[in-house]
């Protein structure tokens, strides 16, 4: 299936397009190109979704944490040799469930594994997990143009 290889921000930025305040993961922990990526972000109070959700009880909204499982299983499919130089967009989020709030402080591990991949088109099975604690999962349709 191939190595697997750490990444930085600075490396995961010459893989996807999005930039702050939208790159919503800091580093990819584990990566097999075309099959998983498991990434870190950490919530800071400094976030700037903050200010607004909710003013005096922070809250990281749920499709922040979406969008971060997304970018995840982008990393993963923008390794492959194929994808390279390529972006990868939302084409359903399917079976998404909200188990616990993500507070200012948490670390969020985000793991998309490609269940499903035919051509550009693909589905990543993704879970978010604060201290081993599963607090989103979705099932995530993309396609690569």
């Amino acid at each position: 299936m191939g190595e697997e290889t750490k990444l930085t921000t600075a490396e995961i930025m010459e893989i996807l397009p999005h930039r702050q305040p939208f790159l919503l993961i800091d580093t990819i922990e584990e990566l097999t190109p075309g099959v998983r990526a498991v990434a870190r972000k950490n919530v800071t109070v400094n976030e700037p979704f903050f200010a607004g959700h909710f003013p005096g009880n922070p809250v990281m909204p749920g499709v922040l944490i979406i969008e971060a499982l997304a970018q995840t299983g982008a990393v993963a499919m923008l390794s492959v040799p194929e994808f390279k130089g390529k972006t990868a967009y939302f084409a359903g989020i399917d079976r998404a469930k909200f188990r616990q709030k993500v507070l200012p402080g948490d670390t969020l591990m985000l793991e998309t594994e490609i269940v499903k991949c035919k051509g550009p088109i693909g589905i990543g099975r993704a879970t978010a997990r604060v201290d081993g604690k599963t607090v989103c999962q979705a099932e995530l349709t993309f396609a690569i143009s």
